[in-house]
């Protein structure tokens, strides 16, 4: 009489619809599901890898040729620019896409490296509720609007201020200046909370100040994260078109001064691809492939400056 209940037991276990079966299914459904994510993840940086391959492809692809034909030394380093003429000289574009960005960086990175300091390690909580979203709403605005503003404001300033058009290299860099504050800002203050409490409270405790326990302590372990800012910020300003067509005068011509009209890579591609015919479109496409490569430049220059600084 005993032994029927412990007999009926085991063969309940025994059964395919049991608990070991049971305990197995969702072993197989959570591997089948880390499986399938796992493709689908790869599948998203497949297609991230191959759009970059696709950009760079149709870019030499187009843009060597016209080159070839337009001879490289005429290309990079002539002076004129005249499509009716079939002369293609980028030299006064390449220098006033250095002068500009050069400028922006200048204007924007010192003040955007500062007020992240300040949201770290300065500023009260009910000011940072108000400041943080304001920094953040900067990067959210058109560029067009951030062009119209240096329009309205900026360019009647330096009219004002230098006697000339206004527009310019000094009224562009201060532009974008403007438009990489955000960029700059929200990744030094993330790089920057990113370090250990424990680094600058032991330089505290060693008897530091708190300004030189911040730039002698902490940046240094930041470093890394806030050149990834800079290298954002120079990324935007040296890829921005609209803002630029709008207040730095457009003069395919070398600048004299720093209020001196100026066309930059991107603003010329712009202003010509509307109607750009042949040589004409190939040459604005090789355009784009030299500011790709500027843009690759920099980005290498900056990983060697952030390799030699770890090691």
């Amino acid at each position: 009489m005993n032994k029927a209940p412990v007999n009926n037991l085991v063969n309940l276990s025994d059964k395919p619809g049991g608990t070991a079966e049971t305990t197995k299914n969702p072993a197989k459904r959570r591997a089948l599901t880390e499986k399938t994510m796992s493709w689908v993840f790869f599948g998203c940086a497949l297609a991230s890898a191959t759009a970059v391959v696709t950009i760079c492809l149709f870019l030499f692809v187009n843009g060597f040729p016209a080159i070839g034909k337009i001879g490289v030394p005429e290309f990079l380093l002539g002076m004129r620019w005249k499509p009716s003429q079939n002369v293609f000289g980028i030299f006064p574009m390449i220098i006033g896409s250095i002068y500009v960005t050069a400028g922006a960086v200048i204007i924007g990175v010192p003040i955007g490296i500062l007020t992240a300091v300040f949201l770290a390690h300065y500023c009260p909580k009910k000011l940072y509720g108000f400041i943080k979203p304001a920094v953040d709403l900067l990067a959210g605005i058109p560029s067009v609007v951030y062009g119209f503003f240096g329009l309205m404001v900026i360019v009647p300033v330096m009219q004002s201020v230098f006697g000339s058009g206004g527009k310019g290299i000094l009224t562009a860099s201060i532009l974008l200046g403007i438009m990489i504050l955000p960029t700059v800002i929200s990744t030094a203050e993330s790089a920057i909370r990113a370090v250990p409490p424990y680094y600058y409270e032991g330089s505290l405790a060693l008897g530091a100040t708190k300004e030189r326990s911040i730039f002698r302590a902490v940046f240094p372990a930041a470093k890394s994260g806030i050149l990834s800012g800079v290298i954002l910020g120079v990324g935007r300003a040296i890829g921005e078109t609209m803002a630029v067509v709008m207040v730095a005068g457009n003069q395919a011509v070398m600048p004299e001064s720093i209020t001196s009209g100026v066309r930059t890579m991107t603003t010329n591609i712009v202003l010509e691809m509307g109607y750009a015919a042949e040589l004409h479109r190939e040459a604005l496409i090789a355009t784009a492939v030299v500011l790709f490569v500027f843009i690759l430049i920099i980005n290498l220059c900056f990983s060697a400056i952030k390799l030699g600084g770890k090691r």
